[in-house]
């Protein structure tokens, strides 16, 4: 893609809902690149880096695989886009990154039907596309192991329903979660929204925290870890590493796994057939 801006800016969301018309979403109209520029203010981060991870996912993977793009994008997209919870949280900088440095890429990866989906351009954290994927990365990452993103982002209905839960906050929990997915207890998507919507039904009573301490982060190892980008170069072929900010206790994931296991056989599953 020509053009691409040096820096990832700041686009405000009005800017962006005016720029997102019907003749763009449908690819009938390019986006305004000039008018895009005069709209954003600039920011800190390079745009190179991550444009040549959307142009490395595009060649990685056929448009009949591309939902298989978002478990290497996730981890290589968070390792290289460096950025505080309160950075991430804003969604200027997602506009920016959607709509002026990789739009091709969004279209690429959520095609419409015809029109593309406006929220995957400028919406909520856990539907703009390259908002969930770097939430994805930074909620279910065990410290610096990028491991359990990679089972996150393989399956669509976590990415859709489970990254949406409160719950996920505390970090065994969204562990445990994942382990009960790598282990293969829970394998469909009727079976991740089940286990969601049990976990998060028995948090409004159940103090997960309690039951389940975490330890507190190294916020201190996390900012050094923002702030050390000599040098960095993030492998393509294997998982970067992450923060070195502090693990989730195996025996607060332990508490919780046999748990959520019982809250997942005692839930409702459309389809599941169930044997007295």
């Amino acid at each position: 893609m020509s053009g691409v801006p040096d820096r990832i800016g700041h686009l405000p969301n009005e800017w962006a809902a005016k720029f997102l018309t019907t003749a763009v979403l449908e690819q009938r109209e390019p986006l305004p690149t000039v008018a895009l520029d005069r709209a954003s203010r600039p920011g800190r981060w390079g745009a190179e880096p991550v444009r040549h991870l959307v142009e490395e996912a595009m060649k990685r993977f056929t448009p009949e695989s591309r939902t298989s793009a978002d478990a290497w994008l996730s981890p290589v997209l968070h390792a290289t886009l460096r950025l505080t919870r309160r950075e991430a949280a804003d969604p200027e900088i997602w506009n920016h990154l959607a709509l002026r440095v990789a739009p091709d890429y969004l279209f690429w990866r959520h095609p419409g039907r015809p029109v593309t989906n406006r929220g995957r351009f400028s919406g909520p954290f856990h539907s703009q596309a390259f908002a969930r994927l770097w939430w994805a990365a930074e909620l279910f990452r065990d410290g610096p192991d990028y491991g359990p993103v990679v089972i996150a982002c393989g399956n669509q209905d976590v990415l859709n329903t489970v990254l949406r839960l409160e719950v996920i906050l505390h970090r065994p929990t969204a562990q445990a979660i994942l382990r009960l997915l790598a282990s293969g207890v829970v394998r469909t998507g009727r079976e991740v929204n089940a286990l969601a919507q049990a976990v998060n039904t028995a948090g409004s009573t159940l103090a997960y925290e309690a039951l389940a301490p975490d330890v507190p982060q190294d916020s201190d190892s996390y900012r050094d870890w923002i702030e050390d980008l000599s040098g960095v170069l993030v492998p393509y072929d294997s998982l970067p590493d992450g923060p070195d900010d502090g693990r989730v206790p195996a025996s607060a994931v332990g508490a919780l796994v046999p748990l959520f296991g019982k809250l997942f056989a005692e839930a409702p599953v459309r389809g599941r057939v169930v044997v007295e």
